[in-house]
């Protein structure tokens, strides 16, 4: 496995929208039509509170569903959060492309946005969770999140969704 580098967007620089163009198009193959942020995604990054960051690692050096130029850069994941109060931040998604996943490229992301959650001194990041993504479940357990309630209907009338928060001790 290739290390990724973890890249924080600037929406304002060059190449930023071909980043976001890309970064949409994972969105809509991994999310449900009705979770996805696909048709909204440039008015949340318009937002001052929050950040999004992205794994690149460089194509032709993993197995994947299709085949890129060895060389070239390659978005394998991303990572949104805001920031809902002064002590408080969310992660809104961490999504990795199927062909990188169970490699740690989720875990180099949470980490991430982690560490850039505690650079504003936040006392406490929640984010909700499928219970039955049980790969995604584990890893925020392994970071230390908490489950603290479930949410009857969260994605859909059959869906729930676990809300876990992370506390940093002050």
């Amino acid at each position: 496995m290739s290390q990724a580098a973890i890249i924080e967007l600037d929406p304002s620089s060059k190449g930023a929208e071909k980043v976001i163009e890309e970064i949409v198009r994972l969105e809509r193959r991994i999310f449900p039509k009705h979770e996805s942020l696909a048709r909204t995604f440039h008015d949340e990054l318009r937002r001052k509170n929050g950040g999004l960051i992205y794994a690149k690692v460089e194509s032709g050096t993993q197995g994947r569903e299709e085949v890129k130029v060895k060389g070239e850069a390659e978005i394998v994941g991303y990572a949104m959060y805001s920031f809902v109060t002064s002590l408080c931040a969310s992660i809104t998604k961490l999504a990795v492309k199927d062909g990188y996943r169970r490699q740690g490229h989720g875990e180099t992301l949470l980490k991430a946005a982690i560490e850039r959650c505690r650079r504003r001194s936040i006392h406490r990041i929640s984010l909700h969770v499928d219970p039955a993504r049980a790969a995604a479940v584990s890893l925020y357990q392994k970071f230390g999140f908490q489950v603290d309630t479930t949410i009857k209907g969260y994605y859909s009338s059959e869906r729930d969704a676990y809300r876990m928060y992370l506390d940093f001790d002050q």
